[in-house]
């Protein structure tokens, strides 16, 4: 699309090499001859690709955590946990669910179909686009890929242009693993991405900001091409008198420092009364000081923002805010101390945009009522956390609330819940992954309907064509009305029993006609 920017805030190509419109179009030209070639309808070519994905991954281990640490000063075990192993395991469970995952879908038969063969088949869409993100620049760049590789797609992958050095390690590294035509790394910045989205392509999975993401959508609506946004947004937490108040502030804590609390799913905010409150900051102190001990900015296990811009943006939304816990910042570090704010109005500045860091606001209220109608006044959260032991506030939040998820008494574990889909809802996002998720995403549902050619079969089609009557009218509205009511079991029993009434009635008929031709 003309003129597309995707980001206002950064402009250049941080320091990748130049892709043109012609190398963004000659990539997806070749990756649209590979995929005509037909070499990813193989179910065996599509196991050998995820073998070789899960091989760089064990493989690159050390490579990959040192260019983790490089953009974000990511402890290696998380970079190990969230960015290796949790990709790892969903490539090998693609490759071993891939043959039942193909397999053609039976569609339950009525009256009408009940002679015929009818079912959906995975059709892959042809050539995709993947756009990962900064946060966690491993993770959310493949795991989507898995899913578009298994379904038999091409992907051009195109890493976060915020975390360079992992983008580079993966378009220098992965290429000596799975097919580079089929599998092509585009690396950029904004004016790089956008000449990438004037290309067509037959889906795009995109993972960032509600923003960013609304531009992606106009981009891929030039082509008419269907969308995933993986997108965020304020995660609200609330918290009652009933809740385990220290398991909570623990879990809480965990949630908004883990990667620094650059996570899309992150706790954003608090709802709670101001006794709650008072419990929840002694117990989230201790917590911190568990985690971090005394000196929270020399501790190996917590991170860093991701780039000035963003920790100038974090510290502006702590202007004028009542801080109850927290430390000094460090801009030449992008250190921000682990904050919890009281005190906090539903217009301040730290209420109107989703944080992205460890800053945890605190806004009181005086019931889940108040609560929930605080939520529903604001976009649909990415996630929604609530912790009580009360089974009427549970299933109030759940009936009476929208949310791409909703966590009872813990945070992010969510995400890694086998089966669940991930994904947003409303601003937050549209469309969802993981496991067999991520594989229908990038899966066309193709109808297939195969009609018998028997004198039988087409005798009893004879009520649909003309010349039409009332006779055949009443015979449709009767079709139709046993096809609402009668179960598909019964058909074929239905059937033979009309076949044995005919073949009665001709028997009877012809007998009667024998014996008048005798006498």
């Amino acid at each position: 699309m003309d003129g597309l920017n995707l980001d206002v805030t950064q402009g250049d190509s941080f320091g990748f090499e130049k892709y043109s419109m012609c190398k963004a179009l000659n990539m997806v030209q070749s990756a649209r001859r590979a995929f005509a070639s037909n070499k990813t309808r193989s179910t065996k070519f599509r196991k050998t690709q995820l073998k070789e994905l899960v091989k760089f991954l064990e493989k690159e281990e050390k490579a990959l955590c040192t260019a983790v640490y490089d953009d974000l000063k990511k402890p290696k075990a998380e970079t190990i946990l969230h960015e290796i192993l949790t990709v790892i395991k969903e490539a090998r469970e693609a490759v071993n669910s891939l043959q039942s995952w193909v397999k053609p879908t039976t569609v339950k038969s009525t009256i009408v179909n009940s002679l015929d063969t009818v079912k959906i088949l995975d059709e892959p869409y042809g050539v995709t686009l993947v756009i990962g993100a900064w946060n966690f620049p491993v993770h959310l760049t493949l795991l989507p890929v898995i899913g578009a590789i298994a379904a038999g797609n091409c992907v051009v992958i195109k890493p976060s242009e915020h975390a360079p050095a992992t983008a580079r390690a993966i378009a220098s590294l992965l290429p000596k693993y799975i097919d580079s035509e089929c599998y092509p790394v585009y690396l950029g910045g904004v004016e790089e991405t956008s000449e990438l989205l004037k290309q067509k392509f037959d889906y795009i999975f995109f993972t960032g900001s509600p923003s960013i993401g609304k531009l992606v959508h106009q981009a891929a609506s030039q082509n008419l091409t269907p969308v995933t946004l993986e997108l965020g947004g304020k995660s609200p937490v609330y918290i009652d008198n009933t809740a385990n108040l220290k398991l909570a502030a623990k879990r809480i804590m965990w949630g908004k420092t883990q990667n620094c609390g650059q996570i899309c799913v992150a706790p954003d905010y608090v709802l709670c009364s101001k006794e709650v409150q008072d419990k929840f900051l002694k117990y989230a102190q201790a917590a911190l000081h568990q985690f971090y001990g005394d000196n929270v900015r020399e501790n190996g296990d917590f991170g860093r923002i991701i780039n000035q811009h963003h920790f100038h943006r974090l510290t502006g939304l702590l202007r004028d805010q009542k801080v109850a816990i927290g430390g000094p910042s460090d801009p030449k570090d992008h250190f921000v101390h682990p904050t919890i704010v009281t005190d906090v109005h539903p217009d301040d500045a730290i209420m109107q945009e989703e944080i992205f860091g460890p800053i945890l606001p605190i806004v009181t209220v005086e019931s889940y009522e108040e609560a929930i109608n605080f939520i529903n006044q604001r976009e649909k959260p990415l996630a929604l956390y609530v912790f009580t032991g009360c089974k009427k506030v549970k299933k109030a939040f759940l009936r009476e609330t929208s949310s791409g998820a909703v966590l009872i008494n813990d945070v992010l574990m969510h995400s890694v819940a086998d089966g669940l889909p991930f994904g947003g809802v409303g601003n937050s996002g549209i469309g969802a992954y993981h496991g067999k998720h991520t594989f229908d995403t990038f899966s066309h549902k193709k109808a297939v309907m195969e009609r018998g050619t028997s004198m039988l079969i087409d005798k009893i089609d004879s009520i649909r064509y003309p010349p039409y009557n009332n006779t055949k009218t009443k015979l449709l509205k009767t079709v139709f009305r046993i096809n609402r009511t009668l179960p598909v079991k019964y058909v074929p029993h239905l059937i033979m029993f009309s076949l044995g009434v005919a073949v009665t009635c001709g028997a009877y008929y012809l007998n009667k006609y024998i014996q008048n031709e005798v006498d």
